[in-house]
């Protein structure tokens, strides 16, 4: 119901990619957990990095909506490729809003040409759901600062150029102690940790960091000091209704392949479409991810048009992820022993959708905070 001509041929064109480029190499991927840097190269040649930087900083300058669009159709070829277009918006994001011209000058071209590959670094051992637990500390020095502390579980990390490190540089002030550096991963005192194995998403890799007295420049700080905590929640509504289209992803193939194989596969003399029992379980499936495909969009209209959005995104990337993970489950049962097998869309499939009811804050955050708005705002919409 929003969508232009533009969002119509971004997403179809982002679709067409994905069918011809991602999908006939996503096991490959999946299997070697390789980082599929000709693939970005592509994207960014395509301009399907940094959706919403302004076309007078470089960008296309697409709205939140054109981002979803993209960031489904990439998650139907492969999960893993959408999650790094949706790593590259948060932080160039962040560098739009609250970068200065400096700064933008200085990365936002290298980041939107996929020559510069980010890493955002917020979760720490202690610091998960609960970011006021992080105990990364950057220290002014003369006109720098020296960073120390450690990051798990960071995207990129183990071939990331640039880390947004989240770190405390006011032990005293809580939330208002925190602010953002931007940190060349190549300097000295830098340490990663070995790649993690995942059970999906696999091409999307995954490691530690360690900062050990690491010195950065004046210019290292982005935005405002002690405005880090805020600055990163600014970029959450956005995160979360990402991933929900990424999710919404995984459950479009699901459907996709469940549905064209119980055509072709046949038990009792008869293709097991015609069984009300396999007919179910699409139905189940098709209207699922159409009912989080629809959340999705209303989410990201909201972005679009200045309306408060908090709930609607938490609410689509709830739903979104619950689904993924219920309705991937089902497209292994349409295709019964042979789902569970390596080698099946599918298999590869379930395991992808899991991540999307952790990641960008638990489903049972999510539900937290649609209960927080609706006792505080009301249920009216």
């Amino acid at each position: 119901m929003f969508l232009t001509e533009t969002h119509i041929q971004v997403r179809d064109m982002t679709r067409q990619f994905a069918q011809d480029v991602i999908r006939p190499v996503a096991e490959e991927l999946d299997r070697d957990s390789r980082f599929p840097a000709e693939i970005y190269d592509q994207m960014a040649e395509l301009g399907l990095f940094g959706i919403g930087v302004p076309e007078d900083m470089g960008g296309p300058g697409f709205d939140t909506l054109t981002y979803v669009l993209v960031m489904e159709e990439l998650s139907r070829g492969y999960a893993s490729i959408a999650d790094q277009c949706g790593l590259l918006e948060l932080v160039t994001t962040l560098l739009v809003r609250h970068g200065t011209s400096e700064q933008r000058d200085k990365w936002l071209g290298g980041l939107l040409a996929a020559k510069l590959r980010p890493a955002y670094c917020i979760t720490e051992p202690e610091a998960g759901t609960d970011v006021s637990g992080i105990r990364t500390t950057a220290v002014r020095d003369g006109d720098g600062w020296v960073l120390n502390g450690g990051k798990i579980w960071i995207h990129n990390a183990p071939v990331a150029d640039l880390g947004f490190v989240l770190a405390r540089t006011d032990p005293e002030a809580g939330h208002r102690g925190m602010s953002i550096f931007v940190v060349d991963l190549h300097a000295d005192g830098v340490t990663r940790g070995p790649k993690e194995i995942k059970m999906g998403q696999r091409a999307s890799q995954v490691g530690p960091l360690s900062f050990d007295d690491v010195r950065l420049p004046a210019d290292a700080l982005l935005g405002t000091e002690g405005r880090g905590f805020h600055m990163m929640m600014s970029v959450l509504d956005k995160g979360r209704v990402g991933i929900a289209a990424l999710a919404v992803g995984i459950g479009q193939a699901g459907l996709e392949a469940a549905t064209e194989y119980a055509q072709q596969r046949k038990q009792f003399n008869k293709p097991i479409a015609d069984f009300q029992g396999v007919q179910w379980l699409l139905a189940d499936i098709a209207k699922d991810v159409e009912a989080a495909r629809l959340l999705v969009h209303s989410a990201a209209y909201k972005l679009d048009t200045g309306q408060d959005a908090t709930r609607a995104c938490s609410m689509a990337k709830c739903f979104a992820g619950d689904m993924a993970v219920q309705r991937s489950s089902d497209a292994v049962q349409v295709f019964g022993g042979s789902g569970y097998i390596r080698g099946f869309e599918v298999e590869r499939l379930y395991r992808d959708s899991k991540i999307t009811q952790i990641y960008e804050g638990t489903n049972q955050i999510q539900r937290m905070i649609i209960a927080r708005e609706l006792l505080s705002k009301g249920a009216e919409t």
